[in-house]
């Protein structure tokens, strides 16, 4: 049997590779200075009987071994029962390994931009293997596919929706990468700290590691706080879904587009066409006619399934990903309101994740 994930007896394998350090400042100084260690609200958790204390919440911060310098303080005045005011080299020590505990990191996805140019360059070898590259750029073509698709786009949303779509784009290429299985043991090992040492003692870093984790942070705040579980679960979910509708406006969005490329084309098609049949007297003139005719179809199918659409398609799945981790925070903080024990909640939440994502936290 093995130390469980916050020095608790709740024995898991995938534990034995996790560092422990300790949650919370005041109990770091107070072994320094070699006297008992006191709680959060000063009071030494040592026994009157002169036994050892109670076991120190702990928290992972996965991976190598990793070790939290000694606190040092802005003020000598600081004295026992008072939490030391912490300076700036000390923050950002505890936000540097608060970071590696939920393995929460900011990604550069590049794939999408890859896969598009790729397409792309495909296309572009293509022509130019074919001879004649410049015959494919056709002004009055661009202006109708391009131009049109953008009118049309507009027409079909507000302003704030076009404003708000870049930054949801950027996000195909630069987000927060959160697997399930991570996120689903450190919220497990929250749980399990909560229920062996009570919701108050979240307080410190053990709350503080979910910092990269807005709802999970604010549900715990709540929880800590004293808000009854039904509200606080009744709030996530109006920020998930807040979340989730500013994402849909974005890829309704792109998917409008990608819609009216195509048509574009065909339209630009039935110009050319037009232009060619109004010339038959004239054989210059239909050779314009006929390239307008084909190039808008080509303009449109290219943007409309080379560009729009994966952007599109990544978007769904990066927001898919998302509502899978909300229900994920949403469970736990609801959970921990409600004092259950978190091997139900275990089971609960492997009935949602995906059969590879799965987690196996009391095994």
């Amino acid at each position: 049997m093995t130390d469980g994930l916050f020095g608790i007896g709740a024995p898991t394998p995938r534990c034995q590779q996790a560092l422990w350090v300790d949650a919370d400042d005041d109990i770091l100084r107070a072994g320094a200075e070699g006297r008992a260690e006191p709680t959060f609200g000063g009071n030494s958790t040592a026994a009157s009987d002169g036994k050892p204390a109670a076991p120190r919440p702990m928290r992972p911060t996965g991976g190598a071994a990793t070790e939290l310098p000694p606190v040092r303080t802005t003020s000598a005045t600081a004295t026992h029962g008072q939490r030391p005011t912490l300076d700036q080299d000390r923050q950002e020590q505890i936000k540097s390994a608060i970071g590696k505990v939920n393995g929460s990191k900011q990604v550069t996805d590049v794939s999408t931009p890859v896969g598009i140019g790729v397409a792309l360059l495909f296309l572009l070898i293509a022509i130019v293997v074919g001879g004649a590259p410049l015959a494919f750029l056709n002004v009055p073509a661009l202006l109708i596919v391009v131009g049109g698709v953008a009118a049309v786009t507009i027409a079909s949303f507000s302003w704030q929706d076009l404003r708000a779509l870049w930054p949801v784009i950027k996000r195909t290429v630069h987000y927060q990468h959160r697997t399930p299985h991570n996120a689903t043991m450190h919220a497990l090992e929250l749980a399990d700290y909560a229920r062996h040492n009570g919701i108050l003692k979240l307080q410190g870093l053990a709350h503080d590691s979910t910092y990269n984790e807005p709802m999970l942070y604010e549900g715990l705040q709540h929880v800590i706080d004293g808000m009854p579980y039904d509200k606080v679960e009744q709030a996530m979910r109006m920020g998930s879904g807040a979340r989730a509708f500013r994402h849909g406006q974005a890829i309704s969005l792109l998917r409008r587009a990608a819609e009216v490329a195509p048509a574009m084309g065909l339209i630009g098609t039935l110009v050319g066409l037009v232009q060619m049949l109004s010339n038959l007297q004239d054989p210059t003139g239909i050779g314009p006619g006929m390239a307008v005719a084909l190039l808008t179809t080509l303009y449109g199918a290219c943007l409309g399934h080379l560009a729009l659409g994966p952007l599109a398609a990544k978007l769904e799945r990066l927001s898919a990903a998302e509502d899978l981790l909300d229900e994920i925070y949403i469970q736990v903080v609801s959970s921990i309101g409600r004092k259950e024990n978190p091997r139900r909640l275990e089971l609960h939440l492997n009935s949602i994740l995906p059969p590879p994502e799965r987690v196996h936290f009391y095994d």
